[in-house]
């Protein structure tokens, strides 16, 4: 079995500072997706949804580590990253090129991007501006957060769908 071992979940404080809000927010989505995936086996991680969908829940562990390289490392931190996954032939290999993929290799590289995410963060105030500038804006260290949560909290909703199809565990 290739899927994450269950990870411990923390609800996020009902108080505190905005930095530690938001990132309390992003840990608990980040370990609820490898929560969604806990237990799986590799056949199970790549079983696509509904067609025409090809969404399944090892393409959702590769996409969210390449969103958070994005994010953190090329537009907050300014490196020349290569994508993990996505290539010019298939921009969404992330999520269409599952069938061939290692989950174990899958999860490693998420997790090394959320370290090097926590790691890109720590003690940068929320007011850092990252490279991109997104509709003539400067993108903020703060938007980021949000935005990752966001982006956690709808595709946790897709394998909230995915899990329940497969073997009928649901929960949040």
């Amino acid at each position: 079995m290739n899927s994450p071992a269950p990870s411990e979940r923390v609800d996020p404080p009902y108080s505190g500072g905005e930095a530690e809000q938001l990132a309390a927010f992003l840990d608990y989505h980040r370990k609820t997706l490898l929560l969604k995936c806990a237990g799986l086996t590799p056949e199970q991680l790549r079983t696509r949804s509904v067609p025409p969908s090809g969404l399944s829940l090892l393409g959702l562990v590769r996409h969210l580590a390449e969103v958070e390289q994005y994010w953190y490392q090329v537009v907050l931190l300014g490196e020349d990253r290569p994508p993990l996954y996505f290539t010019e032939e298939d921009q969404d290999l992330d999520i269409n090129g599952v069938a061939g993929a290692d989950p174990a290799e899958a999860f490693a590289v998420l997790r090394r991007q959320v370290e090097l995410a926590e790691q890109a963060v720590a003690g940068l105030p929320l007011e850092t501006v990252g490279r991109k500038q997104r509709r003539g804006e400067d993108v903020t260290l703060r938007w980021i957060q949000n935005h990752m949560i966001e982006e956690y909290a709808r595709h946790n909703g897709h394998a909230d769908l995915l899990r329940e199809a497969l073997d009928g565990v649901t929960g949040e």
